[in-house]
């Protein structure tokens, strides 16, 4: 996903819009975790790395103007379902990447044993190897 560019909407409202115009943050905020999605799925690093900025961007977008929407007339429950729908889903993806996460430590910490494991013992290609150096005798 080489040549990714950030993109940008227009989300400012004034008082007088009324909050039927939160449907195009929230289409952003769903754009954005879908395109998340496909970079998490694809496990493109720059992608994932770009794709969330621009949905933290989205979301503070979408909350800033609920807010303001809020306060001046209420906003619509169809946004709020899918605003809420949007944030389940980051949560959901958040979970995901956090057990992946765990999992790929404890992978590191199986394959590179730290200071508790015994000296010299180390996994390599071949799995486990010998004690580099060895108390016992081979003497038959």
């Amino acid at each position: 996903m080489a040549g990714l560019q950030p993109m940008e909407v227009d989300v400012r409202l004034d008082p007088a819009t009324p909050a039927d115009d939160l449907e195009p943050l929230v289409a952003h905020v769903e754009q954005r975790l879908g395109a998340l999605a496909d970079s998490l799925r694809e496990r493109d690093v720059q992608a994932i790395e770009l794709q969330a900025q621009e949905l933290h961007r989205a979301l503070a977008r979408a909350v800033e103007s609920f807010m303001h929407a809020a306060r001046h007339g209420g906003v619509p429950e169809a946004m709020r379902l899918r605003l809420a729908r949007a944030s389940a889903q980051l949560a959901r993806q958040r979970e995901a990447l956090s057990r992946a996460t765990a999992a790929l430590d404890r992978a590191i910490d199986v394959l590179m044993p730290g200071t508790a494991a015994p000296v010299g013992r180390v996994y390599t290609a071949s799995g486990l190897s010998a004690p580099l150096r060895s108390n016992t005798n081979l003497n038959a």
